[in-house]
């Protein structure tokens, strides 16, 4: 199977202070990774590495082979690659249609109205409730509703990768069963997915390999379901123990997805 994504010994510092240190991950094609750790352990910086949003000062990123390592957002949109951010950033004072436009903004020279449309109610058949609301101003969304906002944006640019960055942040039980019933559906119908996800049982559930983040560190990767029942992942989960310093992985002979 390819890899979608590959970060071979990527390191990247905040100025003098390094953020991320010699990390390597794959995303197989076709596959849910997810990426957990504690607050501060480096799982959003790791996304703004891969986005250009943080200088990589050593090692490679790679999307479907290519060279991408501190390329601009913009060209990595145009590649297939879309990301849905921490804390959902929707614009407030723009309507749920003009949010969803600003997604498709990298492809509008390119399709027609008719494919943009298409984009548009494929949006809108994921999430009915944006629908109903496309006039509705980001800004009078529930959390919910922003964050089915935030995912609706990303896949106006119709992405082979889709990174989602704590989707599950600040939301009700309910909202985020739904939100992370459409992140399988969308991967069920092909698009890869990398999450960074501080719920880990909600993560490793839909997921088909993880990796454990701490201090900028991969400390551990392996099948999901391995993770999930890992008991060093559990004290992490629950709070009651750090994890080791030294990377593991966790392996069974029947891959997930």
């Amino acid at each position: 199977m390819n890899d979608v994504l590959e970060l071979k010994n990527v390191s990247a510092y905040y100025r003098t202070l390094q953020a991320l240190k010699d990390v390597s991950i794959k995303v197989e094609e076709g596959k849910i990774i997810t990426i957990i750790g504690a607050n501060g352990a480096g799982k959003s910086t790791l996304l703004k590495a891969i986005c250009g949003l943080l200088p990589v000062r050593r090692g490679k990123v790679h999307f479907k082979g290519t060279d991408i390592t501190n390329k601009n957002t913009e060209a990595l949109v145009s590649l297939g690659m879309s990301l849905v951010p921490e804390g959902r950033e929707v614009f407030t004072d723009l309507t749920v249609e003009e949010n969803l436009l600003l997604g498709a903004t990298c492809h509008l020279r390119k399709i027609n109205r008719q494919e943009l449309a298409r984009r548009f109610d494929a949006v809108y058949t994921i999430f009915p409730r944006l629908r109903e609301r496309t006039k509705q101003i980001g800004g009078s969304l529930s959390g919910g509703e922003q964050q089915m906002l935030a995912v609706g944006r990303a896949l106006m640019s119709k992405p082979s990768l889709l990174l989602l960055d704590e989707p599950s942040m600040g939301l009700a039980p309910v909202v985020v069963k739904e939100i992370f019933s459409v992140i399988k559906k969308l991967n069920a119908e092909g698009a890869s997915v990398l999450l960074i996800e501080q719920n880990v049982k909600s993560g490793l559930e839909i997921a088909g390999r993880g990796y454990v983040l701490q201090n900028g560190k991969v400390v551990m990767e392996g099948l999901a379901s391995r993770l999930l029942d890992n008991e060093e992942v559990k004290r992490m989960y629950l709070g009651e123990e750090s994890l080791p310093t030294q990377g593991a992985k966790i392996e069974t002979e029947v891959e997930g997805n």
